[in-house]
Order: structure tokens, then C-alpha cells, then sequence
């Protein structure tokens, strides 16, 4: 469980647009008639996106009138897991894996990369309101350590250099290219590498 601080500056209206309204009746379409409630984190998930990466209270209002469920229950769920967002992250959210596999590999650099580029301090946004970071637990990429996230885009086989022309990138309003910054594709081995190639030694 994880503790979070609401926003004190909370916009006064929310709903969603057409392409979000679009995405969530079709998730709340699959469910059984009585059961459409269990679309409540996917239905979080699509408000965040639509707004810059963070849940304001009157948009978790708002998906409990959607799903005819009350408040306090949309409130439970966002509160509960660390991927939502309560306050403004920046249109530009950067998650630092600081996990085992990543920490050993150099993770610590891409921080030192984002205090210098974003802010001082995690969880908050830089200068232009744009940005913002933090460490977090494991992202699943541990063979392509170390790795950052960038919204829903992975960054991985990172150093700090790789790491500052990616900030510099995301912060003149680029969008730089996800994926391993070692030239592999997806997890594969390095210099040909290959597995279980001799049966007989296998």
C-alpha cells in the first residue's frame, strides 16, 4: 500500500474527452451487466493519460457516477496503487528504476542525470512545470539494466550520458526513440551471443 499526498490545487471539473470516453465504454463493454465496476483501474488509468499523468479528486467523481459506484470506493483504489498518480507530474514523467539489477548496473547515474535536467528533488517538477521524477521498485527490465520509463515509454541499457541527451530531448519537446541504447532488440544477447547452440553440452 502505498501513502500518497492529494494535490491541494484541484481543477474544479472533469470528464472525458472523446477518444477516453470512446476507451472506456469499450473496457466497460467487456464486463458482465452488474459487474462494471471491476473497470475501475483501467478507467483511472485513461483519466491520467488524458490528464498530463495525474488523477485530480473530481475525475475519481467522476468515473464513480460513470461506473455507478461510489466515490469513496475510486478514491480506495487510486490510493491504494503507486501507478496513479494525485498530484501533477509534468507531461513528462520519469521513473527511475533503483531496483537491484539496476542499482549494481549504474541506476544512480540516470538520478544524478535527472537532479541535474529536471529538479534537485523527486517528486518535483522542474522549473517549466513540465517534469518530474522519481525512484521506483522494480520495472521488469532487469536484462536491460539500467532503465528509466518516460510516461509508457522504456529507456534501457542506460549510462548517465545516454541518459542527459534524453532529458535534453524530452525537455525542447522531442520525443526520443524507446528502447535499448546499446543497439540490442528487445533482451537479446550481446556480440551474438547465442544459448543452448551445442545439444550435446546443453
Amino acid at each position: 500500500m502505498s501513502l500518497k499526498k492529494v494535490s491541494k490545487e484541484q481543477p474544479k471539473s472533469f470528464e472525458f474527452n472523446s477518444n477516453s470516453l470512446d476507451a472506456a465504454k469499450k473496457i466497460v463493454s467487456k464486463y458482465p451487466e452488474g459487474k462494471q465496476q471491476s473497470a475501475v483501474m483501467a478507467l483511472l488509468y485513461i483519466a491520467q493519460r488524458q490528464n498530463d499523468n495525474w488523477i485530480p479528486l473530481v475525475a475519481m467523481k467522476y468515473i464513480g457516477k460513470f461506473l455507478e459506484m461510489p466515490y469513496i470506493k475510486v478514491y480506495e483504489v487510486a490510493t491504494f496503487y503507486t501507478m496513479y498518480n494525485l498530484t501533477p507530474v509534468g507531461k513528462h514523467f520519469v521513473q527511475v528504476c533503483t531496483t537491484t539489477p539496476c542499482m549494481i548496473r549504474g541506476a544512480y547515474k540516470l538520478v544524478e542525470a535527472c537532479k541535474k535536467k529536471i529538479s534537485e528533488k523527486e517528486n518535483e517538477l522542474s522549473k517549466d512545470k513540465n517534469c518530474s521524477w522519481m525512484e521506483v521498485e522494480c520495472l521488469g527490465a532487469c536484462v536491460n539494466a539500467p532503465m528509466m520509463q518516460i510516461n509508457d515509454d522504456y529507456y534501457e541499457d542506460l549510462d548517465k550520458e545516454k541518459t542527459l541527451k534524453i532529458l535534453d530531448e524530452i525537455l525542447s519537446g522531442k520525443t526520443p526513440k524507446p528502447g535499448s541504447y546499446r543497439g540490442r532488440l528487445n533482451a537479446e544477447p550481446e556480440n551474438n551471443r547465442k544459448t543452448l547452440m551445442d545439444i550435446k553440452n546443453a
